[in-house]
């Protein structure tokens, strides 16, 4: 089954989608458009506890590891409308699971993979990063955000002036990172790269090869190599 995320109110669906990353602990990347008419002019990071006994994350994990290799991503979409921001004060709301298929032209196809919605809570602190976007400049260097546990560390390009590009990748970092750090979701600059002060088509950070990216812009150095790419968008976000 495919749906078709432009749809609705002000040409974009009023429902929100929050990306999954990782294996063995799950983070949830909101899918944030700039328009601010759209209800979705935030980036956001989550931890949520699914409540149903791992069926969901199982379906997840299982597809996962038939897809890794291919540029396939996944989405909760939740199909019920509420306001992003009342999830800072902790909600239960219910989703679908959806594999998200990207062609060789760049296209997206949202297929649901369940049949049934499935409950959600997010409780306050759940809530790792909320920013509603629109009041950041373009930064000097390429900078993400960090998120994640353990070995599982993600990037997710920090949205700042329109146009940009919004994209999430899981990296191996060279030394562990402190979890009270991740905890926070610091910033991370690259400073062997520019930023495009622009949206790109593809990811400046390419699969394999290995960077140094730096905490909060001025702390700790970290070496890192880049794993798989988690999303992308550069049309839809800009509408």
């Amino acid at each position: 089954m495919s749906t078709t995320p432009e749809a609705g109110h002000a040409g974009h669906e009023h429902i929100h989608r929050f990306l999954i990353l990782g294996k063995k602990n799950l983070f949830f990347y909101h899918l944030a458009l700039y328009n601010p008419q759209s209800g979705h002019n935030y980036q956001a990071v989550f931890t949520f506890t699914i409540k149903d006994s791992g069926e969901l994350r199982d379906m997840y994990l299982k597809d996962l590891a038939q897809h890794e290799s291919e540029r396939v991503f996944y989405s909760l979409r939740c199909p019920h409308h509420f306001e992003l921001p009342e999830l800072q004060q902790g909600k239960v709301f219910r989703v679908h699971l959806e594999r998200v298929v990207v062609d060789k032209d760049g296209k997206r196809d949202f297929q649901q993979m369940t049949t049934t919605e499935t409950e959600v809570e997010c409780k306050k602190e759940d809530v790792r990063y909320f920013r509603k976007l629109g009041d950041l400049p373009y930064p000097e260097y390429l900078t993400y955000l960090m998120f994640g546990e353990g070995d599982e560390i993600h990037l997710a390009h920090q949205l700042a002036a329109r146009p940009n590009w919004d994209e999430a990748v899981t990296i191996s970092p060279a030394s562990a990172i402190d979890p009270a750090t991740l905890k926070k979701v610091p910033t991370f600059v690259i400073e062997s790269i520019k930023d495009a002060h622009d949206k790109l088509i593809e990811s400046p950070l390419k699969k394999g090869q290995q960077y140094q990216g730096k905490l909060n812009g001025n702390g700790t150095n970290v070496d890192f190599t880049v794993g798989r790419q988690g999303w992308w968008n550069h049309t839809s976000l800009n509408s």
